[in-house]
């Protein structure tokens, strides 16, 4: 890592690895209505009868769970809203019972869910099964597991009895150092100085070789340990990462070492940003769940310090001061779509591998975790690149100059000339250390109104794009992913937007001041 490289005199070391992570776990039979359609036939139980054998069902399942919380003698209690801090909540409780390792509490609250429902279709004067949005009782089983750490397991009382579970790989990594006698010091769930970094490291790592299901079921087993044996069918969860959050941390010997650098590494990443405060592109999918038309930058101060994050697609990168000495770039993964990972379609065996769109699935974590680890790496490069010592002219003038390639000439940028200004602009933003860019990403950039003219027209301004990334990448300031039609930056790319936007941001009066 080049930040890492530049700053190495005041930089104790770097850990790298899973932060937050809240899986899913589904009983697929009854995820959708023709899954539940079947498995009711199968049961033969009528669809008039589906909202009794529902509720009784209902009932046996959180009156056990709540008997089983009285025979472990933790706290039961009821949530009037679920926005209630319920993380912070329990670790009061532990803290207030002395809690250190095992089961903490029990919550019941009412909260969003998708379920099941029986409706009445006028038209064909018929019961319909119905999958909707609705409210339903959830209940939390708070633990501080003596392998895993802090976490809770998250029940949905109602069918389809949808599971989440909370981990975090920083708590894990706690019991970790514990264990091998290293010593450490924890602030929240980071680390400020840790006695051997490397084998912290290492630890870290090898949570990457879990057995994720088996640890899952354990812990679904652990907190509701009747749960399978009242479930009307073979309880055969699939979990998936619903969310997972990876985390580089930098360590600073010192926050003041931290505190004077911190400051120009922020005013860079607000400079390729445009504003300070909520900054839109493009990219970014709303909450209906519609195509995505814009990413959102945004920039504010946290009580852990200054943030500033970029979305792109329910995908995020962010980074900020943690810990007083710590600078955490945090990459958050939601929408695996956007990715892909080399396996055999549909897991077939039978037909060649090939590059695939990544599931949320655990089978495709390992790739997700490398996907993550790459964007922490190249975000962090990225501002490097603003720390750099070299004079503007140095990191600018080949690129502005022309260039021949292949017995062709090509043009130098001009960046004070709108066109390659607002193309620099977009080769600076934070949001391409995610996935990078493609033609149609530029396009809707350069030429927002393209989208909407006919496909005759929106083939010429593609043209005219890929004109543009053909300039770009003569230049050495992008190149093409292999078998792929995506460009990232390079080097040399992310030394001459980011110079140059700071550059041509400052007034007139500061330049000369710097000079000075």
């Amino acid at each position: 890592m080049k930040l890492i490289g530049l700053y190495e005199n005041i930089i104790m070391g770097a850990i790298k690895g899973f932060d937050r992570i809240r899986f899913r776990g589904t009983l697929r039979w009854l995820a959708n209505e023709s899954g539940m359609s079947t498995f009711l036939s199968s049961q033969r139980i009528l669809y008039k009868d589906f909202k009794n054998w529902a509720e009784g069902l209902t009932s046996s399942i959180r009156e056990n769970c709540h008997n089983y919380a009285d025979q472990l003698g933790i706290e039961t209690r009821y949530l009037r809203s679920g926005a209630i801090d319920k993380e912070k909540l329990a670790r009061g409780i532990a803290e207030q019972n002395g809690i250190k390792t095992g089961p903490i509490c029990l919550f019941s609250v009412v909260e969003q869910c998708i379920s099941p429902t029986v409706k009445g279709n006028r038209s064909t004067k018929k019961l319909e099964l119905k999958m909707i949005p609705r409210k339903c009782i959830w209940l939390y089983r708070y633990f501080n597991h003596p392998e895993f750490g802090f976490g809770h397991v998250r029940l949905q009382s109602w069918l389809p009895f949808n599971i989440f579970i909370c981990l975090n790989g920083r708590h894990r990594l706690e019991r970790q150092l514990i264990k091998h006698n290293i010593a450490y010091t924890k602030d929240g769930n980071c680390f400020p100085w840790i006695e051997d970094i490397a084998a912290a490291q290492k630890l870290m790592d090898k949570q990457l070789e879990t057995n994720w299901s088996d640890l899952l079921n354990g812990l679904v087993n652990d907190a509701y340990p009747d749960l399978y044996s009242l479930l009307p069918l073979r309880p055969d969860y699939y979990w998936s990462a619903d969310e997972t959050e990876w985390s580089t941390d930098i360590m600073f010997k010192s926050r003041d070492e931290l505190d004077k650098l911190y400051p120009s590494i922020i005013h860079h990443a607000m400079r390729v940003s445009d504003s300070p405060a909520v900054m839109r592109y493009f990219g970014k999918r709303d909450n209906r769940g519609r195509s995505p038309e814009e990413v959102v930058s945004d920039y504010r101060r946290r009580y852990e310090g200054i943030r500033i994050k970029h979305w792109k697609n329910r995908n995020s990168v962010k980074m900020y001061n943690k810990g007083g000495s710590i600078l955490r770039i945090e990459t958050t993964i939601i929408n695996t779509r956007d990715f892909k990972v080399f396996r055999h379609p549909d897991d077939d065996t039978n037909r060649p591998a090939s590059w695939q769109k990544m599931r949320k699935g655990v089978s495709d974590l390992h790739r997700r975790c490398e996907i993550s680890d790459k964007c922490n790496d190249r975000y962090a490069d990225a501002l490097a690149a603003g720390q750099v010592e070299e004079k503007l002219k140095e990191v600018t003038s080949a690129a502005c100059n022309k260039v021949k390639k292949n017995g062709k000439r090509y043009r130098g940028l001009n960046p004070l000339q709108n066109d390659d200004y607002k193309l620099l602009t977009f080769l600076s933003k934070g949001e391409h250390a995610i996935v990078g860019f493609r033609n149609k990403d530029l396009r809707s950039w350069l030429y927002p109104k393209s989208k909407r003219l006919p496909k005759d027209e929106q083939k010429r301004y593609s043209g005219r794009t890929t004109r543009r990334i053909k300039l770009l990448r003569v230049h050495g300031l992008i190149k093409k992913v292999a078998r792929e039609n995506r460009y990232v930056l390079t080097t040399k790319g992310q030394k001459f937007a980011c110079a140059l936007m700071s550059a041509l941001s400052v007034d007139v009066k500061e330049l000369t001041n710097i000079a000075a």
